[in-house]
């Protein structure tokens, strides 16, 4: 065997780098401003795209009914996740593949928070508690490295069902706070007159007809901004390998806990609070975020609403 074989079966041997810049050489690893583009095409002049930059996966944890509230998990959470199109899919989709490669041997994997936590189906793989740590440590891993922006929202269903009754919707309020929020994150990017495509996924015809309507109602104006937003809301079917709504599923419930036991050890959530929209841009990550990107509803006694 010649030398450059034996160098490219011990490459072969490694499991994939999640992220490029992991990559054994500095030029490889080396950020470029500029790529070619996929198919070569005669230069002409495009006219503006009508999309933002950006698009959203929303998840959630817990159930929005109050006509029964479980007390070992009494909150409703909505999860916005906004990513950097360009961001999303040459970092993020690539690196959620090659964490499936290397632990499943294939793609045809859907990262489910509960499977996950309760190794069930073909999360039902780890030989011993190393070997879970190590499979939870990457994926901590891909979510701490991934660039996105989070929304959230935790609705106390105790508190909101004395609050408003049992007729009250914890969705569609939360829906609220997380769509007004990102129209203001997006007009700090100035992309707030774009069209915006926030994903979901589809929980039922009679879920789905409702929350497009309440969608519907918020973009046309009915918010606390009182204007119209250029949002468009997308129904995903739950067996779709979307890589955005797997990572939004995996951070709905550690924020959860997070509100229900916030002395509990959470190191999800220590890695997700420097992901939050917060005052202070990127100068101050992981502060300022409560009331801003992360919001409880309604609010605790010892917090003024904001």
């Amino acid at each position: 065997m010649t030398p450059d074989q034996n160098d490219h079966e011990n490459v072969d041997d490694r499991q994939l780098p999640l992220f490029e810049l992991e990559t054994p050489t500095a030029e490889a690893s080396r950020p470029t401003e500029t790529h070619e583009p996929l198919f070569q095409h005669p230069k002409t002049e495009l006219p503006p795209s009508p999309f933002s930059k950006y698009i959203v996966y929303v998840d959630e944890s817990g159930d929005h009914s109050l006509q029964s509230i479980d007390n070992n998990y009494p909150v409703f959470v909505l999860a916005f996740c906004v990513f950097h199109k360009r961001h999303y899919s040459e970092q993020v989709v690539s690196a959620l593949e090659k964490f499936k490669f290397n632990h499943f041997g294939h793609d045809q994997i859907i990262l489910h928070e509960q499977d996950i936590r309760k190794e069930r189906g073909a999360f039902n793989i780890f030989r011993s508690k190393e070997q879970r740590i190590q499979f939870m440590d990457e994926l901590t891993g891909i979510i701490d490295r991934s660039n996105f922006i989070l929304i959230s929202c935790v609705i106390d269903k105790r508190a909101l069902s004395k609050q408003q009754g049992s007729d009250a919707n914890p969705y569609h309020l939360a829906l609220g706070f997380c769509v007004e929020t990102l129209y203001e994150f997006l007009h700090e990017k100035n992309q707030h007159t774009l069209k915006t495509f926030v994903v979901v996924e589809c929980r039922g015809k009679k879920e789905d007809n409702e929350l497009e309507l309440e969608f519907r109602r918020v973009c046309d104006g009915n918010n606390r901004l009182g204007m119209p937003m250029p949002f468009e809301v997308l129904f995903a079917d739950k067996k779709v390998m979307s890589s955005g709504l797997q990572l939004a599923d995996l951070v709905a419930r550690p924020i959860g806990l997070q509100v229900l036991k916030p002395s509990q050890e959470n190191r999800a959530f220590d890695v997700l609070k420097r992901k939050f929209y917060c005052d202070g841009g990127r100068e101050n990550v992981g502060k300022g975020y409560e009331g801003r990107g992360f919001k409880i509803y309604p609010a605790p006694e010892s917090e003024k609403p904001r």
